[in-house]
């Protein structure tokens, strides 16, 4: 199993766009690929068309049990999506509620771990979408994850907030002793525009070899696709987005070892 996390301290940078359409592409491959969603605000849960305001069974479920993740409940928790070969683990709203659930709960930061280990033989790969705040859920997606890939917006106010995400990374590295393989991937890059492409440049000036060689574009088809529920490679695989993401995908197997 691989586990890749999505993830960045500021929203709207393209997060779920990743996971859906990278997810799609290797469902597309023959994998055996699991999405999960860990955003109270739910945005991937939504994008298959599930309400996280009223979903019975989401992630939520799995922090309940006083950081003990009970045997069977991970694979309560999965459903299906308009892809073949894609799953998802919903979130819900409630998520928003950890914070003050959880104080001094022991291992709630391991949740996600725990969970995935038992999941282990049932998927190659394990796609998280991340809360764009730094606490309990994001904490547990990075212990988790072998790959995080960060997503920024090539405009100057998406840079701000990724150099957030940079610092609370460095933390972690810092704090689990461990160099968690990263990527920043510029995300709705415009050449036409002469912010987007000075953004792009100062992203690749300021974080060098951490940062994606390409750029996925600015594809309106991707909000058509979201509209219809399905990933973007099966709404229209000839896309320059969907091209785009293709090349990274290629890219993240390559720096990952795995079959390319």
């Amino acid at each position: 199993m691989r586990i890749w996390g999505i993830a960045n301290q500021k929203g709207g940078v393209g997060k779920t766009t990743s996971v859906v359409t990278l997810g799609g592409l290797l469902a597309q491959e023959g994998k055996r690929v699991l999405a999960m969603d860990l955003d109270p605000h739910g945005s991937l849960t939504s994008y298959f068309k599930y309400d996280p305001d009223t979903i019975e069974q989401s992630a939520f479920d799995l922090f309940m049990h006083k950081g003990k993740v009970p045997d069977g409940l991970p694979e309560q928790l999965i459903t299906s999506t308009s892809c073949e070969g894609l799953d998802l683990m919903p979130g819900s709203t409630a998520l928003a509620t950890l914070e003050r659930r959880m104080v001094g709960v022991e291992g709630m930061g391991l949740i996600i771990s725990k969970t995935l280990a038992m999941l282990w033989d049932q998927y190659d790969y394990v796609l998280i979408d991340n809360s764009p705040s730094l606490g309990v859920l994001m904490i547990n997606s990075l212990a988790a994850s072998q790959q995080l890939i960060v997503p920024v917006q090539t405009e100057f106010l998406a840079i701000k907030g990724l150099e957030r995400m940079m610092h609370t990374l460095n933390m972690v590295i810092r704090s689990q002793k461990s160099n968690l393989q990263h990527l920043i991937l510029p995300t709705m890059f415009d050449r036409r525009t002469q912010a987007s492409t000075q953004s792009l440049r100062t992203i690749k000036n300021t974080w060098g070899d951490d940062v994606w060689k390409y750029a996925i574009p600015v594809d309106t088809k991707f909000r058509d696709a979201s509209m219809h529920g399905l990933v973007p490679s099966v709404h229209d695989a000839e896309t320059h987005g969907v091209r785009a993401y293709k090349k990274l995908l290629q890219n993240l197997k390559e720096m990952n070892s795995v079959d390319v």
